[in-house]
């Protein structure tokens, strides 16, 4: 079809946005394209256009983007929850496609929804300016064998009120057209319609191509013009067809030039087209359903064009273009944020963990030394209440004797052994904490997790540290068992403060031994793995069982088992005096009752401590349990706090953004 004509001369469609009555060329002349005349002699059509309401911008429709049922806005506002949730933890390159996709989204909802943007893309020489023409009805683009032929984006649309879509696409007021309309059905149906011609995707100008991307980005919908030569060719395969084929819906991919193909041709090439598009991982809508819409047809000679024209029209007056092409850039979007997102596994802190993590910390800090240390010290004390004097004064010179001589001997003789301290054994529950949060972790959120328990673990040590001293400063008292340090490897029974551990455990008390080295010093002291004695030994907590200030309380036996203890031993005492007497002749001489009042204490005495040793048992380990369970709690609170809540704190915010990135992709049209 020619364009119209006034007075002979070919002046070609007006310009959208130039006025009716002339425009002025570049030296102050005006000149009138025709439809001034045309115009002022119809006066039927003059008065329907006064009547026609304004067709300029004044506001989108936005029912057209929230169509009943339409997940677009839940989706928009969930990718746009979880862009603000996720900017503390992953950088800005991983989250500017789906910023870019939420600005372009609120760009787009901003503008006409009346109108359908629809891009015509092609290789050189593929034929889209003449489909673009035939559409259009008017020589609009230029076509000929000069490549490149189009150098840049030229805008038809169908009516008014496009200006703002189109100052969108960066498109000038000088390459904006109008077509020619017949009046029939065909054209009625395509109202709405913003056609655009592209430059060749694969022009040898950088230029070009980059306005193709950028231009593709902005339309809500592509014509991809192909022809036999090249509908095969891996640039538009690989850089466009492929990674847009989650915009099937809004994808029309047309053969164009069959006319150049003879006999049943064509369809073979169009059914390999099909099989190209379906190895891109583009759906072809067919029998119905969704997907790419696949023709043949010959621009030049018009075959198909008619075709392709009635389809354009139904898909412009569904007016779900805008919407679609949003989706699917949201589905996008989604699909390269997967991999930050998405876990292998169940990625968390089980039950499993957190005990293991509390074991190491009440290991690291001596809760099972303390507590077997408070259940000798319970036995200790019932042992000094209940045992015979002459039993404890033995006790007492066994272990001085030994303390003073072979034992040193033999401490220095034994080979020395690899120590680890509670500094290091923290290091290593917090690391395997930390490895089970983060198992099946994506990175960025495995990394944030890591970085919260080291920060955590900082002040751990130290924190641990103040309980070890509390557990220290508890131990005042003769024989009390105080926290070791690496340097206290000596048997001694030290004072409170030093570092030494007892030689013989439960049996007596001694001075400061050699191998003691004053208060301790660093986080928890360290962690004496045993050389020589029975086990790490430390003091309870200031105010658990058996610290300073709570002695080990006493059962309601215990001053009868003293008072019996204390009757052996005047009954010792008193037969022994009694024989004396009788010995030296002061008392008349009678040797059974004596003898028989002596026999009983020295029986009865190691009798009545057996007895009281057999009862403080139970107690003794209720006691011993209790203190290392308040050493433990302390312990396990410590970790809580400054490893176990940040931990669990970076756990529920990537619950938190997990979640939002379902809602995003709960109702996903493309099946990502």
């Amino acid at each position: 079809m020619t364009a119209v004509t006034d007075q002979g001369r070919d002046h070609g469609p007006r310009p959208e946005g130039e006025s009716a009555e002339g425009a002025e060329t570049g030296d102050g002349r005006r000149w009138d394209d025709g439809l001034i005349a045309r115009r002022a002699a119809d006066a039927a059509t003059e008065a329907a256009e006064a009547e026609r309401p304004p067709q300029d911008d004044a506001g989108p429709e936005v029912e057209a983007y929230g169509l009943p049922g339409s997940p677009l806005r839940p989706r928009l506002d969930a990718l746009r929850e979880l862009v603000g949730l996720s900017r503390a933890r992953l950088d800005g390159d991983t989250l500017a496609e789906a910023g870019r996709v939420l600005d372009e989204a609120s760009a787009r909802q901003r503008l006409s929804s009346r109108h359908t943007v629809v891009a015509i893309a092609g290789a050189t020489g593929s034929g889209k300016s003449t489909l673009f023409n035939a559409l259009a009805g008017v020589q609009i683009s230029d076509t000929g064998l000069r490549r490149p032929t189009t150098s840049a984006p030229i805008a038809c649309s169908w009516t008014d009120g496009a200006a703002g879509l189109l100052d969108r696409l960066a498109i000038p007021g000088r390459l904006r057209r109008r077509p020619v309309q017949g009046g029939t059905a065909t054209d009625e149906a395509l109202q709405g319609l913003v056609l655009v011609d592209l430059p060749d995707h694969d022009s040898a100008a950088t230029g070009h191509r980059e306005q193709v991307d950028r231009v593709l980005a902005l339309v809500d919908a592509v014509i991809w013009v192909v022809d036999p030569e090249k509908y095969a060719d891996a640039a538009l395969h690989e850089r466009y067809l492929r990674p847009l084929a989650g915009h099937a819906e809004i994808s029309f991919v047309v053969l164009n030039q069959i006319d150049r193909l003879p006999g049943e041709a064509a369809d073979l090439v169009l059914d390999d087209l099909r099989r190209l598009l379906d190895e891109d991982g583009m759906a072809v809508g067919e029998h119905g359903e969704p997907g790419a819409t696949v023709m043949s047809l010959s621009a030049l000679t018009g075959e198909g064009v008619g075709e392709l024209r009635e389809m354009l029209g139904t898909f412009v007056q569904d007016r779900t273009a805008a919407a679609r092409r949003l989706l699917a850039d949201v589905d996008a979007a989604a699909a390269r944020l997967r991999p930050v997102y998405v876990a292998e596994g169940r990625p968390g802190l089980g039950e499993r963990a957190r005990e293991e993590f509390t074991d190491r910390l009440a290991e690291a800090v001596g809760a099972s030394a303390a507590g077997q240390a408070a259940e000798r010290e319970w036995r200790r004390n019932a042992g000094r209440a209940c045992g015979t004097p002459w039993l404890r004064l033995w006790r007492w010179y066994e272990s001085t004797r030994q303390l003073g001589g072979l034992d040193l001997m033999a401490q220095a003789l034994a080979p020395p052994e690899e120590e680890l301290t509670a500094r290091q054994r923290v290091e290593q529950a917090v690391r395997k904490l930390a490895d089970d949060a983060v198992d099946g972790l994506p990175a960025p959120w495995a990394q944030a997790v890591r970085e919260a328990a080291v920060n955590g673990a900082k002040g751990l040590p130290e924190a641990l540290d103040d309980l070890s001293r509390a557990a220290q400063a508890g131990g005042g008292g003769r024989g009390r068992e105080a926290v070791p340090t690496g340097a206290g490897q000596g048997r001694g029974a030290g004072k409170a403060g030093t570092t030494g551990t007892t030689g013989t455990t439960g049996q007596g008390s001694g001075s400061t031994g050699p191998g003691s080295t004053g208060p301790a010093s660093g986080p928890v002291g360290s962690a004496v793995r045993g050389s020589g004695s029975a086990g790490r030994t430390v003091a309870p907590v200031a105010g658990a069982p058996g610290g300073r200030g709570a002695r080990p309380p006493r059962p309601a036996w215990w001053p009868a088992a003293v008072l019996a203890q204390a009757s052996m031993t005047l009954l010792q005492i008193f037969g022994g005096l009694w024989l004396l007497g009788q010995i030296v002749g002061v008392l008349e001489p009678g040797l059974l009752v004596p003898a028989l009042l002596m026999l009983a204490g020295v029986v009865g005495g190691p009798l009545v401590e057996w007895s009281c040793a057999a009862a403080a048992r139970g107690p003794a380990r209720r006691y011993g349990q209790e203190a290392e369970r308040r050493l433990r709690e302390a312990a396990a609170g410590c970790g809580r706090a400054r490893v176990l809540d940040p931990v669990a704190a970076e756990l529920a915010r990537y619950r938190e953004v997990r979640e939002r990135y379902v809602a995003v992709t709960e109702f996903s049209t493309t099946g990502r």
